[in-house]
């Protein structure tokens, strides 16, 4: 992590002074030629055999750290310094900020209303680009050449789509990790727009909107910056420089010109579109003007350079904890709305995948690691990065996948994390009226509308998707058959869970690129299986007990499955997996449980001693057998092959299970003490008494039934 940096506030704006062009221009060229003693890393070759070119320093857009400075060891008081003053930094970077441009449907509509012919004019420009492009593919289709010029057309999409603007930018980088829609030549074309290599904007530009925004000289502020930029995005153009007054090497960005103008006439536009889908297009009953207002608020967000800083700020507090994830901290006295300076991370893009195992490390790690992390993100916190393509993930060196760009984000509201999570196990347990009525809880369906209806629309696609196991699923599926569920019936997708669908599909794009038959939602199950062990919310509290109960049976298997998945997950601890459960077990509306638990203990109790027996049993000589069993071979218990393999196979899960809790670094039988301590309890009092009483009935009727030779009727629960 980097040190925050005292500086000099900048000059107030009556204050700051623009240098001389003769003394500007050579102050510039000074820092241009001074480059940077850490140059930048030559360029990698792509697939197709050529260089990456300027593009590839977006995979090394991440920070050269400097050696940590020993926070652990200073004294309390100098740590405390240090967040004042950087806090204070972060108030005078608002204040820089404090005239960015919110996104406002009014504003726009004011402005572009006035404005018919230049409305007129982007519209055509639009259609005649993608009509073009159109029309070239309905050719080919016709000649036959549809394939021989998948390549051709795919060059020429990603031409169109850069020369349209950011807006159509975004939807190119979106389709650029979504194997399953376009076919490979389009995935490598497309995915040029994640490279951070589009078109740049002049230096004396950028390099006079640096002074303007931060109020001073660029030799003041840097003593070397890149000749060059070393990446361009859709938004703005990336520079590698070095502070003057630390000597800190960091990645500057800096805004395009006229970027609020190309992007406001788009989304008015866009939005236009919008009310005629709602108005016409009946199978749509999503509203499309509210996810348009949604997408437009957060790329105006993008556009604040401070809120940026604000949310990588954040997101670091929230996620960096975890030693796999790198988050670039922020210099707030060399950012402004339009400005941002952060860490210089080394690293790799993640959909550079020969050069990420040229490295020694493994791509499946890394997107494990993104796996989990963005479900952290979506269900645990709420607050998510949403816009995860390969430009804003990268792999360094050390192994880490460290997130950057972090200008569009979302929250999940805290309901709707629980909800999702409840709606997953009623998923894997086809319990196809709970999911139905999981749709009030995620804001899906107000509460007057029916959801019996809907009930048979999602058996029908589940019923035929869940063949095979859920694990084996892809996200596309569900995102597809849920989808056509949503058209039936009046559903209204709140605008956040757009987003996050658009954050898991990239997610599962780029996990495809790297594996075809990689499975994120089985990747996934670590994490879920953490949140309903650990979790005391009333809500996944009920969707465990849906997982763990059938008809008043406990399914142990499913109980091992989770232990051993949620021991996957670093963070998991049988502490906190035992806390909630014996909490529900023993509070005062854990009755229904604790009569469960005694039908449950009788049979583990059984099963485990009877278990011991038979295995002693077939240890012994046989000529022992004959002598105590006067003769007969079948032996002394009179259970048949599949009860006694299934009493086998309970008593070997349940010690797999205590054996899995025992390994656990962090055991502690203590944490098991509470049990006896609620004996005392006058709601709780004949507890032990039931379980003592339920073992010797049937131990007594096992043995009675052994001597008088009758068969066993008895069956031992799965």
């Amino acid at each position: 992590m980097a040190v925050a940096l005292s500086l000099p506030s900048p000059p107030s704006p009556a204050r700051r002074r623009r240098p001389l062009p003769g003394p500007q221009r050579a102050s510039r060229q000074r820092l241009r030629s001074a480059l940077i003693e850490a140059r930048p890393v030559p360029a990698a070759k792509t697939k197709g055999g050529g260089s990456a070119g300027r593009g590839h320093y977006a995979m090394e857009l991440a920070v050269e750290t400097q050696a940590p400075a020993a926070a652990s060891t200073a004294p309390l008081s100098i740590i405390s310094t240090d967040r004042t003053v950087d806090m204070q930094a972060e108030v005078r970077a608002l204040a820089r900020a404090a005239n960015a441009t919110v996104y406002s449907p009014q504003v726009l509509a004011a402005k572009y209303a006035s404005q018919p012919l230049r409305v007129l004019l982007r519209m055509m420009e639009i259609i005649t680009a993608l009509g073009t492009f159109a029309l070239k593919l309905s050719v080919d289709q016709r000649r036959g050449q549809l394939d021989q010029r998948k390549r051709q057309r795919a060059v020429e999409l990603t031409k169109t789509l850069t020369r349209l603007g950011p807006t159509f930018v975004k939807i190119g980088q979106g389709l650029s990790t979504r194997p399953d829609i376009c076919p490979p030549e389009y995935l490598e074309e497309l995915a040029e727009l994640q490279q951070d290599a589009l078109p740049t904007f002049p230096n004396e530009e950028a390099f006079a909107c640096i002074e303007r925004e931060l109020g001073m000289p660029l030799d003041s502020l840097y003593s070397a910056i890149s000749a060059e930029p070393i990446a361009a995005a859709s938004l703005g153009q990336v520079y590698k420089a070095q502070l003057k007054c630390s000597g800190q090497v960091v990645a500057i960005k800096v805004q395009r010109p006229g970027i609020e103008e190309a992007i406001g006439l788009d989304f008015y536009l866009l939005r236009g579109i919008g009310f005629l889908i709602n108005k016409y297009v009946d199978f749509i009953s999503t509203n499309a003007v509210a996810l348009i207002d949604e997408f437009a608020k957060r790329v105006y967000q993008e556009l604040n350079y401070v809120q940026e800083g604000q949310n990588a700020r954040r997101f670091k507090k929230l996620y960096a904890d975890k030693k796999e994830v790198l988050v670039p901290d922020i210099y707030w006295d060399y950012t402004s709305a339009k400005v941002l300076t952060m860490d210089w991370v080394n690293g790799v893009k993640l959909s550079e995948q020969e050069a990420i195992e040229k490295q020694g490390l493994k791509m499946l790690d890394l997107v494990n690691v993104g796996v989990q992390c963005s479900l952290r993100q979506l269900l645990e916190y709420g607050f998510f990065h949403a816009d995860p393509h390969p430009g804003n993930l990268l792999a360094t060196p050390e192994g880490k996948l460290a997130f950057i760009d972090f200008g569009m984000m979302s929250e999940t509201p805290e309901e709707a994390r629980s909800a999702i999570i409840g709606h997953v196990v009623h998923m894997v347990n086809r319990d196809y009226d709970a999911m139905a009525r999981d749709y009030y809880a995620l804001n899906f369906l107000t509460c007057d509308v029916d959801v019996s209806p809907i009930v048979p629309a999602l058996r029908n696609f589940f019923d035929d998707a869940l063949n095979s196991t859920v694990s084996e699923l892809n996200f596309k599926t569900i995102v597809d058959g849920l989808g056509n569920v949503l058209y039936q019936y009046p559903f209204n997708v709140p605008a956040y869970y757009a987003l996050i669908l658009r954050s898991l599909t990239v997610l599962e794009g780029l996990a495809l690129y790297a594996d075809p038959n990689f499975k994120v939602l089985a990747a996934s199950y670590p994490y879920f299986a953490k949140r309903l062990l650990t979790d005391p919310n009333p809500y996944l509290r009920d969707a465990l007990i849906d997982l763990l109960f059938k008809d008043g049976r406990f399914r142990w298997n499913r109980l091992e499955n989770l232990l051993v998945q949620g021991r996957k997950d670093k963070d998991f601890t049988t502490k906190e997996a035992l806390q909630p459960v014996l909490k529900l077990l023993l509070g005062p509306d854990g009755e229904e449980l604790r009569v469960l638990l005694v039908k449950e203990a009788v049979c583990v109790t059984e099963a485990i001693v009877l278990g011991t027996m038979i295995d002693a049993y077939k240890s012994i000589p046989d000529f022992m057998k004959g002598l105590i069993n006067n003769g007969n071979t079948s032996g002394p218990f009179k259970l048949s092959d599949g009860e006694q393999a299934r009493m086998l196979e309970l008593r070997d899960r349940v010690l797999r299970i205590w054996s899995l809790l025992r390994s656990s670094d962090d055991f502690d039988p203590s944490l098991l003490q509470p049990i006896l301590q609620v004996l005392e309890e006058p709601e709780a009092r004949n507890l032990g008494g039931r379980v003592f009483g339920g073992i010797t009935q049937r131990l007594a009727a096992r043995l009675l039934q052994q001597v008088l030779r009758y068969p066993t009727t008895t069956a031992v629960p799965r």
